[in-house]
């Protein structure tokens, strides 16, 4: 029987639809350009082959196509009758995800990395920071993912993907030593992952390494096309290191360039996601607000997300709908949130409405009241998924509502509770409590 790059078994007779598969895969996985592209080259092949149907749906639900990865996901489970028990599980698992399943698909994962430890394609759905686990609102899933690399590692050896993988779990859980050695193996073994670009991005970030950052960045998204799905991100990462440095014009230049609307390369979550991140940060270390850019962010969210899904996109398209001062979108958003919550249906539960008017009580300039709302949530950031660094924006917010409303003791106990090592503060007035 054929197989693929991690010795697992296929099942098709064709291999240049194997072949095609492979690379498909490998494109994916390292979020460069091409994969569905080699996927239809696969079922070009074979049109049987269930396993590139459901490598085609994953990567058509990352780009934010719904109905077309829904299709292909079907296409595969009409086909799962005639593979491998592997292959099998590995559709019902993707099922189970695109369904919004979380806690069988939770289970379903265990079992089926037990079975098959090297599929490598479940692995990412599972472990990235805004994946299964990530996004499945329990408290503790750094560590999680964490252990679950952990886990794997010896199936894997000195696989330059799994290594990458590995150590942003191991940064998101705080183990930066081991993290720094394994991302620096995995750069050096294939620097041709964007996966290993993010990774080391959030090493720095972590270690509070900015200028290593930057340099690394700016040198290798020179190289990284342009219609890489990571590269909308990546541009983001190096903007943080703009702000936190003071350099405005340059990380307004980034915004442009590629983290805008027009400009960048990822699906609707990440757009709206990093578009607004970058924004909210930029006001916060005291830039001034750039009211079109916001705008243009709100008529995107409503006509993209229109309802909530996933904790994190939904964290910034609140953020957009509290800028423009909609709060009947604010308030019509937490309200769906908190019904899906009470059908079990929004893995996060209560924490993001009560967000939610954290932030517009903030945009309101009612400081008193968006600390009422936001210190009480302190340290279930990671229910919503997402990383470390992404979850500051949070932090950051409550910090200047304290600055602004002169609890400079409170101030200071929230910076005294920050992870140590990690990146600066920039956040308008916080340098005067050191």
């Amino acid at each position: 029987m054929l197989k693929d790059r991690y010795d697992l078994d296929l099942t098709t007779a064709s291999t240049a639809a194997r072949d095609a598969y492979v690379e498909a895969s490998g494109l994916a996985l390292t979020f460069y350009p091409g994969a569905l592209e080699a996927y239809d080259r696969a079922l070009a092949a074979d049109p049987g082959f269930a396993l590139a149907h459901a490598g085609k749906a994953q990567v058509l639900l990352r780009q934010g196509d719904v109905e077309a990865a829904r299709l292909a996901l079907s296409a595969a489970r009409d086909l799962a009758s005639g593979v491998s028990e592997r292959e099998a599980s590995h559709i019902a698992f993707l099922d189970l995800v695109f369904a919004g399943r979380s806690e069988p698909a939770l289970a379903a994962l265990h079992a089926h990395l037990t079975a098959w430890p090297r599929d490598a394609l479940v692995v990412a759905v599972a472990a990235n920071p805004n994946g299964l686990i990530g996004a499945s609102g329990h408290t503790g899933q750094k560590h999680q993912i964490a252990a679950l690399m952990d886990k794997l590692a010896p199936h894997y050896g000195e696989d330059f993907w799994f290594v990458s993988y590995h150590a942003m779990a191991l940064s998101e859980d705080g183990q930066l030593r081991i993290a720094r050695a394994k991302i620096e193996q995995s750069v050096a073994t294939n620097p041709n992952n964007a996966h290993g670009a993010h990774g080391f991005a959030h090493i720095c970030y972590e270690s509070g390494e900015r200028e290593t950052a930057r340099k690394y960045l700016a040198s290798w998204l020179a190289t990284y096309p342009r219609e890489g799905f990571f590269h909308g991100h990546l541009s983001w990462h190096l903007s943080l290191c703009e702000i936190e440095a003071g350099n405005w014009k340059e990380a307004w230049r980034l915004y442009h360039d590629a983290i805008a609307l027009d400009r960048h390369s990822g699906g609707p979550q990440q757009k709206i996601s990093d578009g607004a991140a970058f924004l909210w940060r930029s006001e916060l270390a005291g830039y001034p607000r750039d009211a079109t850019a916001w705008r243009g962010l709100h008529e995107y969210a409503n006509s993209a997300l229109p309802r909530p899904g996933s904790g994190l996109a939904d964290l910034h398209v609140i953020l957009a709908h509290a800028a423009m001062r909609d709060e009947t979108a604010l308030e019509t958003r937490a309200r769906q949130m908190e019904a899906l919550a009470q059908e079990g249906r929004y893995p996060s539960g209560a924490y993001l409405p009560a967000l939610a008017r954290g932030f517009a009580a903030f945009e309101r300039e009612d400081f008193s009241g968006a600390i009422a709302a936001l210190a009480p949530l302190a340290g279930q950031n990671e229910r919503i998924g997402g990383s470390r660094a992404q979850h500051d924006l949070i932090d950051f917010t409550l910090l200047r509502a304290c600055l602004a409303t002169d609890r400079l003791e409170e101030a200071r106990k929230l910076l005294a509770a920050r992870r140590p090592g990690a990146g600066g503060v920039p956040v308008l007035g916080a340098a005067a409590l050191h």
